[in-house]
């Protein structure tokens, strides 16, 4: 992403599973699948530096858009907070883990290991020979699509379905971005890298006709989604906007 486009307003500004109802705030959603390793890539403390330099704009673009977005529907949206961590951090949610990103409805946060973010950008960057910034703002803007559909009123008791719809948002965004003029060239592939990179791993299958069917049910509902489901879910909110997300729950 360029950098002049948000620079002036970031000065001014800086799932595990997913929540079934209202009423269960203390549960997180998270960017990755858990299991997902870690990019073998060598990180210096620079380009944590640059990578987060990169968030923080993001973050204050994409504050600006749903900010934008609830005043069309007649509504107010509330920010998220931003917190970066090694490790581990603590929250509301509970305990944070490294390599991923969470939003925690019951604080209104969003979390990121910074380490993971600037190695998902490097990851990016290496095998598409850009600087890959949009693998990493891609997962902090999937963690504020959680944060708009669920203050939008939007819940479903399939885990799936909320990843998907904060996949679609994602897209939404750098559609938005993209129309303003404010990403650079090769932005949109790496996001599309992201998403594929960060899709879940093939269930191991038993062989058992009958437990594989349920095995395979199971991953469809309580996953973020395959692949080629994360890269497809991105691309309706990139093609279609915000609105795309929530025509099958307006229908």
């Amino acid at each position: 992403m360029k950098n002049s486009r948000f620079s002036a307003a970031a000065i001014a500004m800086i799932g595990l599973m997913g929540a079934t109802s209202s009423s269960n705030m203390r549960v997180s959603y998270n960017a990755v699948a858990p299991a997902s390793p870690e990019a073998r890539v060598e990180v210096t403390n620079t380009d944590i530096a640059a990578s987060n330099k990169k968030i923080t704009m993001a973050h204050s673009a994409l504050a600006d858009m749903w900010r934008q977005y609830f005043r069309e529907e007649g509504s107010r949206f509330a920010v998220p907070g931003l917190v970066r961590y090694r490790i581990a951090a603590g929250s509301s949610c509970g305990l944070m883990r490294r390599n991923n990103a969470g939003y925690c409805p019951a604080d209104n946060t969003i979390y990121f290991d910074e380490v993971f973010l600037a190695s998902q950008a490097k990851v990016a960057g290496r095998e598409l020979g850009t600087d890959g910034d949009m693998a990493a703002v891609g997962i902090i803007a999937h963690e504020m699509g959680h944060a708009v559909s669920i203050q939008l009123g939007y819940r479903s008791r399939s885990i799936y379905a909320m990843e998907a719809t904060a996949d679609c948002l994602a897209g939404a965004f750098t559609a938005h971005a993209e129309k303003d003029g404010s990403l650079e060239n090769g932005d949109i592939e790496e996001a599309f890298f992201g998403m594929a990179a960060a899709g879940d791993p093939e269930p191991e299958l038993t062989g058992d006709e009958r437990l594989d069917r349920r095995i395979l049910r199971n991953a469809s509902l309580m996953g973020h989604g395959t692949r080629e489901q994360r890269t497809e879910n991105f691309k309706r909110g990139l093609d279609g906007g915000a609105n795309a997300c929530f025509a099958q729950s307006r229908s």
